[in-house]
């Protein structure tokens, strides 16, 4: 069983998803609001090599870099500064002087951003704003789908994890994440998991039953598809690498793929397209939503 604390910190981070669900829309927006100033700020560019413009300014090239690809946000004066050495009309700076007050806005997830890297903002805020997110997994259950036990036997083996406490935020944040799945409207999970993702004993054998319980369960939500790669099926597509594709309605898709030391993003078309084809490729050799659900209760029956 989880601790006591780590049951309290869970209980709490959810309280902020539901009861700051205007703060939890302003998170999704403030990203995408990033996202638009970063692109709009690039293109004001146009072709002037970035090292140039930071060097004009005063800046170093990669704090300029991590403005334009939307991992920081950006103060009134640098904008303005900015602004002024792009030539930028005046007719659009309201609108981008807009966009910069909205990335800055407040996430839902902000009191939990010591506990993990900085990339993670991209993450979840991905995650709030997909209308299709696709995932292969050949270890473990993806976050959106564990229980909290499982995530905790998950975070607290992390090799940049030293501490409880940060265990206890992490797994709070996992869970409270999984909010986007009840949202309205909620977008589509489509999953492909390795056979071995089920027999994996993480956390236990009574940790593993209630997860592919709750596997079991999430198969029937309306939205979730969710199949599995046999062993037999041999080799694949995707051996070695475990990613999700966020498609989104307004937005080029993205992909995400995780390694020991942080996850990669991925944006460009034919990148994009490659994991789009290999994802096809699992889902034909995978089995059926319904022979899925099968092997995970029979599965599961052999734990009890």
């Amino acid at each position: 069983m989880l601790r006591a604390d780590l049951q309290v910190q869970i209980v709490v981070c959810k309280l902020h998803v539901v009861a700051g669900t205007v703060s939890g829309m302003a998170g999704s927006t403030s990203m995408a609001a990033r996202r638009e100033l970063a692109d709009e700020l690039r293109r004001l560019r146009g072709g002037r090599r970035g090292a140039v413009v930071a060097a004009d300014l005063g800046w170093s090239e990669s704090k300029l870099s991590r403005i334009e690809t939307a991992r920081t946000g950006i103060s009134d004066a640098d904008l303005e500064r900015l602004l002024d050495a792009l030539a930028a009309p005046v007719g659009e700076r309201i609108r981008l002087r807009d966009l910069a007050d909205r990335g800055r806005a407040r996430v839902w997830w902000a009191p939990y951003r010591s506990s993990v890297a900085d990339p993670y903002d991209e993450y979840v805020a991905f995650e709030a704003e997909a209308v299709l997110m696709c995932e292969w997994e050949a270890q473990l259950v993806p976050g959106l789908l564990q229980t909290d036990e499982y995530a905790h036997a998950i975070i607290q083996t992390g090799a940049d994890v030293h501490d409880p406490e940060t265990v206890q935020r992490r797994t709070a944040l996992r869970m409270a994440r999984q909010s986007v799945l009840t949202r309205d409207p909620a977008p589509r999970l489509c999953v492909v998991l390795d056979e071995a993702v089920l027999r994996r004993e993480v956390g236990g054998r009574e940790v593993l039953r209630r997860q592919l319980q709750r596997l079991f369960d999430a198969s029937r939500r309306p939205g979730v598809e969710l199949q599995v790669m046999p062993f037999a099926t041999g080799a694949h597509a995707a051996l070695g690498e475990a990613f999700v594709i966020f498609e989104f309605e307004d937005r080029p898709a993205v992909v995400h793929s995780e390694a020991l030391t942080g996850g990669q993003l991925r944006t460009k078309d034919t990148e994009v397209l490659v994991y789009r084809k290999a994802f096809a490729d699992l889902r034909r050799r995978s089995l059926s939503v319904d022979e899925t659900r099968e092997v995970i209760a029979r599965t599961g029956e052999r734990l009890d």
